[in-house]
């Protein structure tokens, strides 16, 4: 038998952390809002869980991201404990830096298959710039993250996504507000 001291545990505590996370959909978000404003247990959590969260985001970055160092001394002493010899150790991503490419669009090159002759970008327009008219080599997929973006007639907004095929041309690209999207494009594409 449970002592009166003792609380029952929301159903919805597990899901606290998520929000705090700014983890839950649009939606999940509004419900779970709504539940905090009749929840004690779960506002109390919530509390909890942002002084938790608000501390990781002071962190330096070089607590969060460690240094090479430990993965050479872990090689090392597992070869020493093993026998074998010294793992590999992973090479470390560096974060690709952005391009000016001409004036008002940068790009921050993300992949590249040489083979295939396709790269994956980040593109950023400044307001009222125009990217020049383009033939596709092969199908181009461009996917918004932020402001507007004109192709042709086509207005593009937050989280719409738009495919080229090979050998269309778009004429007119451009943003009055500014924007950034990912494009996944041939490398092989033809300036007009």
């Amino acid at each position: 038998m449970s002592s009166s001291s003792e609380k029952r545990r929301c159903a919805e505590t597990e899901r606290v952390a998520l929000y705090a996370l700014d983890a839950l959909d649009a939606h999940e978000a509004t419900t779970m809002q709504a539940h905090l404003a009749d929840c004690a247990q779960c506002r109390g959590e919530l509390a909890a869980l942002r002084r938790v969260v608000d501390n990781f985001a002071n962190w330096p970055t070089e607590v969060l991201r460690p240094s090479h160092s430990p993965w050479e001394r872990l090689a090392k002493r597992l070869a020493e404990e093993t026998g074998q010899p010294p793992l590999a150790v992973p090479e470390r991503w560096a974060e690709p830096e952005w391009e000016e490419v001409a004036p008002g669009i940068r790009c921050k090159l993300l992949a590249t298959d040489a083979d295939n002759r396709r790269v994956s970008m980040l593109v950023q327009l400044a307001p009222g710039i125009q990217y020049p008219p383009h033939r596709h080599a092969g199908v181009e997929e461009l996917h918004l993250l932020d402001g507007e973006l004109w192709i042709g007639d086509r207005k593009l907004r937050p989280g719409d996504y738009n495919r080229g095929e090979p050998g269309a041309v778009d004429r007119r690209v451009w943003s009055e507000t500014g924007c950034t999207c990912i494009l996944v494009t041939s490398t092989a594409d033809e300036i007009l």
